[in-house]
């Protein structure tokens, strides 16, 4: 298939950028969306042109290092999938294609279509962890948590950090993945040591970052490629709500 490529040049996050169109002719469906940036790239290599610069790693679908906004969706249209896992099979002949980074400042463009999301690792830094010296690690059947409960963590723990609710809220909010991480630890016994501590901590940080306040709109949801609810958010805020009381009451 021939295909119209509108993609967002920009060397630094200190400079301007622009959308630059490319044709790309015989397009497989049968690649990935990153198999076909890289034909993109070969081609344009082969014109002495500088290469577009876009992010990945595993390409398996797990680490979201590939998140793109793909015709005004971050990882583009399909539900429940990353952007290396997006196949042409799902565009077609003559189509045109706008791809750009993730828009937020808190993620500064490096070049092209590749963003800084070291704001997350700060996030994460603040608090997404338990530190507490539990000694050796016990066997997990030997952990006693229901199986209700293990299964909630996990659902929340699925987050991979890629930043699509971030580029997918209108106020660039990191509400879902920040809820993601808390309300993964705050539902297992190892993460009730820090709890009191941890909203606060990682709530404070996000702010830092100059993300944006969440307005319940969902489009974070909807958009992200791990499915990962909403309603960890409601968790979130009991969460900080409660850290915020037991705060007040060892202060009196």
């Amino acid at each position: 298939m021939k295909l119209t490529l509108k993609i967002w040049r920009q060397a630094n996050a200190g400079v301007k950028g622009k959308f630059v169109t490319y044709e790309l002719d015989n397009v497989s469906e049968h690649m990935s969306f990153l198999e076909m940036l890289d034909v993109l790239n070969e081609k344009i290599i082969s014109q002495k042109g500088d290469p577009v610069a876009f992010e990945h790693d595993c390409r398996e679908g797990i680490c979201g290092a590939c998140g793109l906004v793909i015709n005004g969706h971050p990882h583009g249209l399909n539900s429940g999938t990353t952007t290396c896992q997006l196949h042409m099979r799902f565009f077609k002949d003559g189509d045109i294609i706008t791809i750009e980074p993730y828009r937020a400042s808190a993620f500064p463009v490096l070049k092209d279509l590749a963003v800084s999301r070291d704001s997350f690792d700060r996030i994460i830094q603040a608090g997404g962890y338990v530190s507490v010296n539990t000694g050796q690690a016990q066997d997990g059947n030997a952990i006693p948590i229901e199986k209700d409960t293990a299964l909630d963590a996990f659902d929340a723990a699925a987050c991979i950090g890629c930043g699509a609710c971030v580029a997918a809220c209108p106020n660039a909010s990191a509400m879902l993945f920040v809820s993601a991480k808390v309300a993964h630890l705050a539902t297992v016994p190892q993460g009730k040591v820090e709890a009191k501590r941890r909203a606060q901590k990682m709530v404070a940080q996000m702010d830092e970052e100059n993300f944006g306040f969440c307005s319940n709109i969902g489009a974070c949801e909807a958009e992200c490629p791990k499915e990962i609810s909403v309603e960890n958010i409601a968790i979130l805020n009991r969460e900080y709500l409660s850290s915020a009381f037991s705060a007040e009451e060892q202060a009196t």
